[in-house]
């Protein structure tokens, strides 16, 4: 399983946004509030280079905005899973 982080804030729409995608599909994730958490707020800025929200990462990969498309792939969402031989 991916491991999903979303730095976010109470009022960011686009965060509630991203949450519900990843309910609705059964993606476990964890949740920082940087309006309220200085230390995750830097960490955002660190692995994005970016102030706005929602950031998200998936494993290794940087999301910034709700990017439906790029979460599916990440994700493997309304995709088949990968063969293995």
């Amino acid at each position: 399983m991916k491991k999903v982080t979303i730095y976010s804030t109470p009022v960011c729409h686009y965060c509630a946004m991203a949450k519900e995608y990843f309910k609705a599909n059964g993606v476990a994730y964890e949740e920082f509030d940087v309006a309220s958490n200085a230390d995750k707020r830097k960490e955002m800025m660190e692995k994005s280079g970016q102030l706005g929200v929602p950031v998200i990462l998936i494993d290794d990969s940087v999301v910034v905005g709700f990017n439906r498309p790029k979460l599916a792939q990440l994700l493997n969402i309304g995709q088949p899973a990968p063969q293995t031989a």
